[in-house]
């Protein structure tokens, strides 16, 4: 009993030690990545973005330009002279020669009273920056669509690869069953080559679907701006979806009104139509008021005076342009056509407008639809399968039937996840088109999201069991 009982104290003793020096495990579950997290990072990284403000900027400099040219225009000046002045001979006076140094200096204050060509091309200016701010926000708009159409298509890659695995698995099993019965010569050669050419298919698009899955993340890395290796929370089963509401009607009313790239497109027309009215005005007169003032060492004619002089003056200048070679009414046809055009521009995109917005409407509802029909056709998918397997083990059914049932199962799920990925597409694809969209409606979807739990339904909608025998 002694030697175990020194045993037993020496272990004691360095137990402690152990555990101290054991290095705890760093080794965490990575963050999951939602939709609100990476449409902040999208909002500050997306070039286009930064291009669309970078526009407003270069525009709104333009405007404040051209509003400069209607407010008064100080300007001074100084001059130094070194004046040489030689005076020729007068009967007895012989040639005389001066030199003798000058200074002036001059102030003058101009302000337009009437001038229709400045201020026209302020109007087109000011124009030209509402329609870049408009663009802005078409563009960020159309960024958070795409971030949204391409999350959900990261997320149905990895469905895709969940759904083909598990598919192979339950294709497998019932190969090795056949493969059974065919060595008890109760199977035919034909059914464990059709079950065996299936589960050769579905590794294939295993490993499409895996590449897919890099592709779809290399497509949110661009809006980003950095690689993207954090798992994707995933849409909470218990999610119920409901239809935006308002008509159809209501919707195209909304998109015409308040659609950022239509009414870009309004502001560019108004810009062209400012612009042929600045051409137009290079045929009306100028009317402006000058103020003056000058100091001077000089008298005239450059004689030197005996003391300063300052003069003052005030104007009343009027032009009148007459003929200018005809270059007025030639500028003036050009920006017709220029208006012309706009006003083509802005009719392509109305209509553009006006059928997208229908579109998404009415796919928006379909898709609402199709969530609760796809349901019903994956239970009874479901329910064929497992009747399938049943009726195969009592020889009433051949292998190939089965596999038909297994395949239509899984067809069944893709079509399943598929319409809740599109219903939600389709729903913001409505907003970015009506013009209605906020940060909100990224957070309602958002709030869809949750960190998917592998204990329970997963979002391929295997049931656990079924999880675990995958």
């Amino acid at each position: 009993m002694r030697k175990p009982a020194k045993l037993f104290l020496a272990l004691a003793m360095i137990l402690p030690l152990a555990v101290k020096a054991a290095p705890v495990s760093s080794h965490e579950p990575e963050a999951y990545l939602d939709l609100w997290q990476l449409y902040r990072n999208t909002m500050e990284s997306d070039p286009r973005i930064g291009g669309a403000d970078a526009q407003i900027t270069a525009s709104q400099g333009q405007e404040d330009s051209a509003f400069g040219q209607l407010l008064p225009q100080l300007s001074g000046g100084a001059s130094a002279s070194r004046i040489k002045r030689t005076q020729g001979a007068q009967g007895n006076q012989p040639a005389q020669t001066q030199f003798y140094d000058g200074k002036t200096y001059s102030l003058n204050l101009t302000q337009a009273l009437y001038n229709p060509a400045a201020w026209r091309g302020f109007k087109k200016y000011a124009e030209l920056t509402k329609q870049y701010r408009s663009l802005a926000e078409d563009t960020r708009i159309q960024s958070a669509a795409d971030l949204v159409q391409r999350y959900f298509a990261a997320l149905a890659a990895e469905d895709e690869l969940e759904l083909a695995t598990a598919e192979r698995k339950a294709t497998q099993r019932n190969l090795d069953s056949v493969s059974a019965l065919f060595d008890r010569q109760l199977a035919t050669i034909t059914d464990k080559l059709q079950l065996s050419a299936r589960v050769d298919s579905l590794k294939t698009a295993e490993i499409e679907a895996k590449n897919q899955i890099q592709v779809t993340r290399e497509a949110l890395a661009e809006l980003i701006g950095r690689d993207i290796y954090q798992p994707f929370k995933r849409i909470d089963d218990r999610t119920l979806f409901t239809a935006l509401p308002g008509s159809e009607t209501d919707w195209v009313q909304s998109a015409i009104v308040h659609n950022p790239a239509l009414r870009a497109k309004q502001e560019a027309l108004n810009s062209a139509e400012y612009a042929v009215s600045e051409a137009k005005a290079g045929h009306l007169p100028t009317l402006s008021l000058q103020f003056g003032a000058q100091r001077s060492d000089f008298a005239y004619d450059n004689v030197i005076a005996a003391s300063t002089i300052d003069t003052y003056s005030a104007s009343l200048n009027l032009q009148i342009p007459i003929y200018s070679g005809g270059s007025v009414s030639a500028r003036t046809r050009s920006l017709y056509g220029s208006q012309e055009s706009a006003e083509e521009d802005y009719e392509a995109v109305r209509r553009q407008v006006v059928k997208e917005t229908k579109t998404a409407y009415l796919k928006s509802f379909a898709s609402l639809s199709k969530i609760e029909s796809s349901r019903n056709a994956l239970n009874s998918a479901i329910k064929s399968r497992e009747a399938s397997e049943k009726s195969f083990s009592f020889g009433a059914v051949t292998a190939v039937d089965v596999l038909n049932a297994v395949r239509q199962e899984y067809s069944a799920r893709r079509d399943y996840l598929r319409a809740q990925y599109d219903f939600i597409t389709n729903q913001l694809v409505l907003l970015r088109w009506s013009g209605d969209f906020k940060d909100a409606d990224i957070q309602r979807i958002n709030s869809w999201l949750t960190v998917p739990n592998p204990d329970e339904t997963r979002k391929t909608g295997l049931k656990p069991e079924e999880a675990n025998k995958s």
